[in-house]
């Protein structure tokens, strides 16, 4: 199986969800919570059905992984955020997107990331580069002290909030500023493009950064955990990307986060 012939149909998967959350965005939206701040909604579970469906009709033989309903992860197998920023959604905050990706033997290999309140889908695919909608990407070449980076606030994972606070404290004094829009593959997205200059966070699902990882690669940038793993962030959920300069300079603030956190614990 070619993965580059895959790509046309996995955007039309993205696109198929993109629709279907496009049409119910701004009617009013009830979510049940899964845990605090963590919430999904019936758009969920359509969107990630409409993926399962229009994935399975090119590569039946891929196992599915989705976020909300789960499935099976093999050594080559689909992985699915079919709504991210549910609750961006629930308030008609249009940062909001549909994430798939290809993971072989651990890596993902294939990326698609769709933001259809926004109109714009990445894509990439190992080997043959990042692209918006048909543009080449290239992340940034920004110095780290003119650097936007965005993050997200692991309210999954309060317990390690002093952490989090090291490395945000950190980056908002090193770099120009922050951003959180609340959608990490937007968020991974946005950094292959040169948008934002690099992303931290903790305590992410492999749905969140999967797809956002392979832009990110394809556009030159590097992808580790905070400890600087190049593979366990996938599995661990937490992650550090961006061009080589930033996230040098993140990887050195999460290390002496790391520190403090092991000392403490």
């Amino acid at each position: 199986m070619s993965i580059e012939t895959l790509l046309p149909g996995v955007v039309d998967a993205a696109h198929a969800a993109g629709a279907l959350i496009a049409d119910r965005f701004g009617a009013r939206q009830t979510g049940s919570a899964k845990g605090p701040g963590d919430y999904v909604t019936a758009t969920d579970h359509a969107s990630e059905e409409a993926v399962r469906d229009a994935l399975a009709a090119i590569a039946p033989e891929v196992p599915f992984f989705g976020e909300e309903q789960g499935g099976t992860r093999g050594d080559l197998g689909w992985i699915v955020d079919p709504l991210d920023g549910t609750a961006n959604f629930i308030h008609g905050f249009p940062a909001v997107g549909v994430s798939i990706a290809l993971v072989e033997a651990g890596r993902p290999v294939l990326g698609v990331v769709h933001a259809p309140m926004l109109g714009t889908t990445w894509t990439a695919a190992e080997g043959h580069g990042a692209w918006r909608d048909g543009e080449r990407l290239s992340v940034s070449s920004t110095d780290p002290s003119q650097a936007i980076c965005g993050t997200g606030f692991p309210f999954k994972a309060k317990d390690r909030l002093a952490t989090y606070m090291a490395v945000f404290d950190a980056a908002f004094t090193t770099f120009e500023d922050l951003r959180r829009p609340g959608a990490a593959t937007l968020d991974l997205a946005w950094v292959a493009a040169g948008v934002f200059d690099g992303f931290f966070e903790l305590a992410l699902g492999p749905w969140d950064m999967a797809a956002g990882a392979v832009l990110i690669r394809e556009a030159g940038g590097v992808v580790t955990d905070w400890s600087g793993d190049p593979d366990a962030w996938l599995d661990g959920g937490d992650i550090l990307a961006g061009p080589p300069a930033v996230h040098d300079a993140l990887a050195d603030m999460a290390g002496a986060a790391l520190q403090l956190e092991n000392a403490t614990s």
